[in-house]
């Protein structure tokens, strides 16, 4: 599946999900909202009716006085009302009034005078001094159908003589609410179809710019000219990224530099070879048998040089150029110490140099490729025997800081001189060993830190308070 699409479907179904959710939420509180405004304007009606019945209550002729004149004139009254769309001819209140004792005594209906509503919660609750009120069906067993009661008392000198009862059937306020329902459902509808839109046209847009990205890849792949296609965002910035890239692989100054750094490492030695066949084709005649057998011995150890030096730059290529371990393997770290040792050892000793090797933590281990990281160890331990002065030592150990694992090897050398601390790990970078040996191929110390970065970990030179130099090599524990 295309990311284009995956887009599209993983933006419309979070954005259809939430207006589903946001649609049922307005719909279910809609009715009930509408209701309570209702109740509350019930409340208004209800106690503005029993201030006005109140002195006909008191008069005793409450069923055929002036407020049940003016309940009748209003229920006959031609409203004449258009609310948003719907037409209001009538009046739809009921009144009822109550005693004391909770018996109707008037109706504007005139169904249920004489009637006892005492028990009802309108008239129950309102005679009790609280706010009294109902919803009950407007015919017995009818569930759909139902009726607002909204109860206000009657009062003469602070007692509560009667009980004004405003009722309303709920399917006034139906068209209301089916319509504001509808048009939620219809925001909702037309909502999810601009999304739809939208989607689509984020989705195409980021697909045609991942098209062109992948378009220009393919092309340098195969080794065509291409130019970094148009992109926006950050989309422009990875194409920019990716030609920067192909510059760096493929630009002519890296080539030049890779090249220019390679033969001058290269000159010294074949000098060197070169120098001492001369002489030992001219002079050979002349040379005492000692003065041979130190030309063949400087032909033999630049020769050996070159070696090292072809063999240490393929293991550096093969690290640069790989981007993970195949097949990483979980290893004791004491056992990378012992074997890295072992293969040291000899030179160590030709080079009268002592290898310390602490007790390390049987429990250290660490993951990854086990010949590559003996070779870094043993790449650390191979130059601080360089540097180390004639019976010297090189300390090696190891131990564990929180979620790394830390592996030092210390010599006695003279240190890091401070103007090439930070250019020890460069290809091809060496310094002069302290008995006026010849250099090395600079490419071991960067080998470390490509094996490091290899492993998720770091690598890093330092000098020791007190005269030598700690290398350390950190990786993730296991």
């Amino acid at each position: 599946m295309r990311v284009g699409l995956r887009v599209l479907l993983g933006y419309f179904a979070i954005v259809a999900l939430t207006g589903v959710l946001l649609a049922q939420v307005f719909v279910q509180q809609i009715k009930p909202g509408v209701r309570q405004a209702m109740e509350d304007t019930l409340i208004d009606t209800a106690n503005l009716l029993a201030e006005l019945a109140a002195d006909d209550m008191k008069a005793g002729h409450l069923a055929d006085g002036r407020f049940a004149a003016a309940v009748a004139a209003t229920q006959h009254r031609d409203v004449g009302a258009d609310i948003y769309g719907f037409d209001k001819l009538r009046t739809s209140y009921r009144i009822t009034v109550t005693d004391a004792r909770g018996i109707v005594v008037y109706d504007s209906e005139g169904r249920d005078v004489g009637r006892d509503n005492s028990r009802w919660n309108d008239v129950a609750r309102t005679l009790a001094g609280e706010y009294g009120a109902r919803s009950s069906p407007e015919t017995p067993g009818d569930t759909t159908n139902t009726v607002m009661h909204v109860a206000a008392p009657i009062f003469d000198q602070g007692k509560i003589i009667g009980v004004l009862t405003v009722a309303k059937p709920n399917r006034t306020v139906a068209p209301f609410i089916e319509r504001s329902q509808r048009k939620v459902r219809d925001a909702g509808i037309a909502l999810l179809i601009a999304a739809l839109v939208v989607g689509i046209a984020v989705a195409w847009w980021i697909s045609s710019q991942l098209s062109r990205l992948r378009r220009y890849a393919d092309a340098v792949t195969r080794g065509e000219r291409a130019d970094v296609p148009e992109a926006h965002g950050e989309f422009g910035v990875l194409g920019q990224a990716l030609a920067t890239m192909r510059e760096k692989l493929e630009g002519k100054q890296y080539v030049e530099a890779y090249v220019h750094a390679l033969t001058h490492e290269l000159k010294s030695p074949l000098a060197a070879i070169r120098g001492g066949a001369e002489l030992l084709d001219d002079d050979a005649e002349r040379m005492t048998p000692a003065e041979r057998a130190r030309f063949i011995a400087i032909i033999r150890e630049q020769g050996d040089r070159l070696a090292q030096m072809v063999d240490k730059l393929l293991a550096l290529a093969s690290v640069e150029h790989r981007q993970s371990i195949e097949t990483p393997e979980k290893m004791s770290v004491a056992d990378l110490l012992d074997a890295a040792v072992a293969d040291l050892s000899p030179r160590a000793r030709s080079a009268n140099v002592t290898l310390d090797v602490a007790a390390v933590d049987p429990g250290l281990m660490v993951t990854g490729d086990g010949f590559m990281l003996r070779q870094a160890i043993g790449n650390f331990i191979d130059n601080a025997i360089d540097f180390s002065p004639d019976g010297g030592h090189v300390a090696i150990a190891a131990d564990k800081d929180g979620d790394r694992i830390l592996i030092h090897v210390r010599d006695a050398g003279p240190g890091v001189p401070e103007y090439a601390r930070t250019r020890v790990f460069e290809r091809f970078y060496s310094l002069a060993r302290p008995d006026g040996g010849s250099r090395s191929s600079g490419l071991g110390l960067p080998f470390v830190a490509e094996v490091a970065e290899l492993h998720g970990g770091e690598a890093a030179l330092d000098n020791i308070e007190g005269g030598g130099a700690q290398a350390r090599l950190s990786l993730p524990a296991a």
